[in-house]
């Protein structure tokens, strides 16, 4: 055997390896059935509307390897004539990180302990979403939910007027660390924790890190 050819043989069962480690994760991120955006469309709480947000989650998803037959949703409730409750857009669960890791095995787990933390909240790429202490702090998740994964009276703006607003408004945000000013539950909470507030109206994109966040939200597979 000559010293080129084993050195080629040497090469090539190092790929072997690396392709044979790379796998399981990619086993993992194709088996993903929810995720929190890495970033937002861009346009503040102006998500396009729920089609919007969705097509958003759909096209993460896709870029991470697990867009093939899955219908992802963005967890968004609606207000006014026709409101939806973001609990009854996501599907029966259960629903896994691009770890692996169950986060909720069905809606009323989700919505009672789940198992939700910033360490499971991940994004379409498996990565952390930077929380409270972080720089910056991306912990506000847009939701427009009640606690209980339903809609708001359509008396006050909790949706940025239903996802289609950067100026005026304001919207209900969670957080996804389970972290806030004090222990109360509200702060606590990934899906009802307070509303956006800013300079801008309350749904602009320079609005939105006044209280921590990025424009982020939730996406399952609701399939």
């Amino acid at each position: 055997m000559t010293l080129r050819f084993a050195c080629r043989l040497a090469a090539l069962g190092t790929a072997a390896l690396l392709a044979g480690s790379a796998l399981p994760a990619l086993a993992q991120q194709s088996a993903m059935s929810f995720f929190v955006t890495s970033a937002g469309p861009g346009k503040g709480a102006d998500l396009g509307g729920l089609a919007g947000a969705d097509a958003h989650c759909q096209a993460l998803a896709g870029t991470a390897g697990a867009g093939a037959g899955k219908t992802w949703r963005a967890y968004l409730s609606t207000q006014g004539a026709g409101a939806v409750n973001a609990r009854d857009r996501i599907g029966k669960g259960p629903w896994v990180n691009a770890k692996g890791v169950t986060v909720a095995k069905d809606v009323a787990e989700l919505h009672g302990t789940n198992n939700l933390t910033k360490q499971t909240a991940l994004s379409e790429k498996g990565d952390l979403i930077n929380g409270r202490g972080d720089t910056p702090n991306r912990h506000d998740i847009l939701t427009g939910s009640q606690a209980d994964g339903t809609a708001f009276p359509p008396d006050k703006d909790m949706t940025c007027k239903n996802w289609t607003s950067s100026t005026e408004g304001t919207a209900m945000v969670g957080h996804h660390d389970r972290q806030g000013l004090n222990t109360e539950p509200l702060s606590l909470s990934w899906n009802s924790s307070h509303t956006t507030r800013g300079p801008g109206g309350g749904c602009a994109k320079t609005d939105l890190p006044t209280t921590g966040g990025d424009g982020l939200f939730y996406c399952f597979a609701a399939n």
